[in-house]
């Protein structure tokens, strides 16, 4: 009787060989979410921001209050005439690797609070 030689545990081992890949893969997924999730607070965080420096009122606070808790103090606030730059730096997933900051401007013209 001859013998062929089977298959058994080869997709065990091709699973375990891709394991690594997969978890970049996934990795990779969470750091461009928490990216997306930066560029949103910022767009915010700079509409709160004109809306404060077009009534005279603080930009920094406006623009921290505006956004999640944890990014609050990676919040930078640059002010030129009636337009408002605000920059987040993203979190990063893995420590010790940069995961860069997002801008977001915006502009809002000066209210009068006369009535």
């Amino acid at each position: 009787m001859i013998r062929r030689p089977t298959d058994s545990g080869q997709a065990s081992v091709e699973f375990v060989a891709l394991l690594p890949l997969i978890g970049l893969v996934g990795a990779l997924l969470v750091q461009a979410t928490l990216f997306g999730w930066a560029q949103w607070s910022a767009g915010g965080a700079a509409r709160a921001a004109a809306r404060a420096h077009a009534l005279g009122s603080p930009t920094l606070g406006a623009a921290r209050a505006a956004v999640p808790e944890r990014l609050r103090p990676a919040v930078q606030v640059r002010t030129r005439m009636d337009a408002v730059e605000v920059r987040v730096r993203v979190p990063r997933l893995v420590p010790g690797i940069a995961a860069g900051t997002v801008t977001a401007r915006t502009r809002f013209p000066a209210q009068d609070q006369g009535g």
